[in-house]
């Protein structure tokens, strides 16, 4: 059986990393397309614009694998059907459940490695691609490897070395200058939030320069008069989708801790715990389509129906999340509905196949 396993494992893989290719193939595409419109500004060229699309892969291909394990599954078992090798396992004894088990073994390793990606490998990609880009567009802002953002604003020099969700900096180093360029106060932050209108330093270290000593006083909040906007630094900090499940539960815990609204960053948790199950249910839809009412057919409708089965998917993942927002409705409930629903879809097509 291990033979078995592994004959209709790696078809099904195969299929699935064309599908992928081509998906990514097409959305980068589309995607530079998107960013010539920002070639030319500041210091954005090609290059830039290539490593930005290169660097927000792994999130994109977290998104794209519901839909790639849908379309692989189905074009990898319909080959098989089509060459009548289905028929030949089923004549030499195998049930229908073991096949179904050998296609949900890669179920489980697409799921574990949309996992992966999402927790790991996306969000610190896409963060370091948000950032390249904003840099390389503003003529403010510069990036200093480990040091984290540096800003420039009138004769001070500001140091971010974090990026927080809700417009939030961490470990903020504030240098200001005399009209000589002489060092004249340091002011240390762990870290800066804005709030009605302006940025509020948190638990704060100031340190300022006399001829023959320093002088040093710490405070718990410092207001912080700058020409640096949120819009500037939104653009790097971080957006809730590019959070990892456990990053996002700590910020809820802030937000609620400190009676700010979570709804989207809870909405995006939930979500990020989802994505590896769609995968799992997008798979074990596929089989009963090869099995059941599309086993006679060209692989071009299977691809077709696939589609529009992975389409219709994601509107309604997109759709079920935007009412709970709206409506307030509990985040789990609206993430997992889809999930449901369509688990409940692959159960009445099998009811059907046997």
């Amino acid at each position: 059986m291990k033979i078995l396993d592994r004959y209709i494992g790696w078809s099904v893989i195969i299929n699935m990393v064309v599908v992928m290719v081509v998906l990514l193939s097409l959305f980068t595409f589309v995607g530079f397309f998107e960013e010539v419109d920002y070639i030319g500004k500041g210091r954005y060229g090609v290059s830039e614009a290539i490593l930005y699309i290169v660097l927000s892969l792994p999130s994109l291909i977290s998104q794209l694998m519901p839909m790639t394990a849908l379309l692989g599954c189905t074009v990898g078992l319909g080959m098989l059907a089509g060459n009548s090798e289905l028929v030949a396992i089923r004549s030499a004894g195998v049930s229908l459940r073991r096949i179904v088990w050998s296609v949900m073994k890669v179920g489980i390793l697409a799921m574990v490695f949309v996992a992966v990606v999402g927790e790991w490998v996306g969000p610190h990609s896409e963060r370091l691609a948000q950032t390249l880009r904003s840099v390389a567009l503003s003529n403010q802002l510069s990036m200093g490897g480990k040091q984290g953002l540096w800003a420039k604003d009138g004769t001070n020099i500001i140091n971010a070395r974090k990026f927080l969700p809700g417009e939030r900096l961490g470990e903020i180093y504030i240098y200001e200058m005399d009209d000589q360029h002489r060092l004249i106060r340091l002011i240390q932050a762990q870290t800066a939030s804005y709030r009605n209108e302006r940025w509020i330093l948190e638990n704060v270290l100031q340190n300022e320069l006399k001829e023959n000593q320093v002088i040093t006083a710490a405070k718990k909040e410092l207001a912080w008069d700058t020409t640096i906007s949120p819009d500037l630094l939104s653009v790097v900090t971080v957006k809730p989708n590019t959070l990892s499940t456990w990053g996002l539960y700590q910020y809820i815990e802030y937000l609620q801790a400190n009676g700010l609204s979570s709804s989207n960053y809870v909405q995006a948790f939930w979500s990020k715990l989802a994505s590896p199950l769609a995968t799992g249910i997008m798979v074990l839809l596929a089989i009963p389509f090869v099995f059941g009412p599309l086993r006679s057919v060209s692989v071009g409708q299977r691809v077709l129906v696939g589609v529009l089965t992975g389409v219709a998917f994601h509107l309604l993942t997109q759709t079920f999340a935007y009412v709970g927002l709206v409506f307030k409705l509990n985040s789990a409930f609206s993430v997992f509905l889809p999930l449901i629903l369509a688990a409940m879809a692959a159960y009445w097509l099998f009811k059907r196949v046997y």
